[in-house]
């Protein structure tokens, strides 16, 4: 099987590592041009591998270009991985490839399909979650699954930990699944819709903290936007508080709250 890969961002890179660390081979790697998202966060480039490992590197601005589906298909491109890049691949490039078009989504689909997928498994006080890697199509997390791994969640974990979490097992996919992959004999199950659930996207005015929370409530929003989420918030009399750790208490605290109190613990104040 012939293999390419695209990404832009350090966990993409790890889990081109992870591959080459157990002797495998990419024939393409795919990547944005120099000059875009220069500031995202975890931004990477891929040079260096390409030059080592002698691979073909395309650099585009966008995942439907025309040049990438003639990339594939001039390379005879098997299976392609998309992992950390936002842009959505439509329906020509998912059809270049000749078995089709790897993702992973970081919930044990179906359950979780759509975004915040780590903020919600906090904020719904899962006991576990997981990482999908899957065969795209043109749905939203829909398409059959390759394999899971499961993450199991302790009480009071944040989504910094989680995050670092859901990065190392797709990683740990990556090296798991690349023999079958590499060598045909992955099988492919299909997702049960009967248990498909869709989780909504947050925005950062979805962070407050308000009195009619419980505490419960209010602890599972701090910690589920956390780092590197845009964080809780709670707007008081003397201005806004940005809250990244926080406690709660029976008896007192800064943020009254339905059945208790909120007191921050790492925050910034706000005009």
């Amino acid at each position: 099987m012939k293999m390419a890969f695209t990404t832009c961002v350090q966990l993409g890179r790890s889990c081109i590592e992870e591959v080459l660390r157990i002797g495998g081979h990419f024939d393409l790697f795919i990547t944005l041009k120099d000059d875009q998202a220069k500031n995202k966060s975890g931004r990477i480039y891929l040079d260096d591998l390409a030059e080592q490992e002698h691979t073909p590197l395309l650099k585009v601005r966008h995942i439907n270009d025309p040049e990438v589906i003639a990339a594939l298909k001039e390379h005879e491109i098997d299976w392609l991985f998309i992992i950390g890049w936002s842009q959505i691949a439509g329906k020509e490039v998912l059809a270049a490839p000749r078995q089709g078009i790897i993702g992973m989504h970081p919930t044990l689909l179906p359950l979780g399909r759509g975004r915040a997928a780590i903020p919600w498994a906090i904020l719904k006080g899962l006991k576990e979650t997981g990482v999908t890697m899957f065969k795209m199509d043109e749905g939203v997390d829909t398409g059959d699954i390759i394999a899971q791994g499961r993450i199991p969640l302790h009480e009071g974990i944040t989504a910094t930990e989680l995050y670092e979490l859901v990065d190392k097992m797709h990683v740990s996919l990556m090296g798991s699944c690349w023999r079958e992959l590499a060598e045909g004999t992955v099988t492919l199950r299909h997702q049960d819709e009967s248990k498909a659930t869709i989780w909504p996207g947050r925005k950062p005015e979805d962070g407050e903290i308000t009195s009619a929370m419980t505490m419960e409530e209010a602890d599972r929003m701090v910690r589920a936007v956390t780092h590197p989420y845009p964080g809780a918030f709670w707007r008081g009399a003397d201005g806004t508080l940005r809250i990244w750790s926080a406690r709660i208490s029976k008896d007192n605290g800064l943020i009254p709250l339905k059945d208790g109190f909120l007191e921050p613990i790492q925050f910034d104040r706000e005009d």
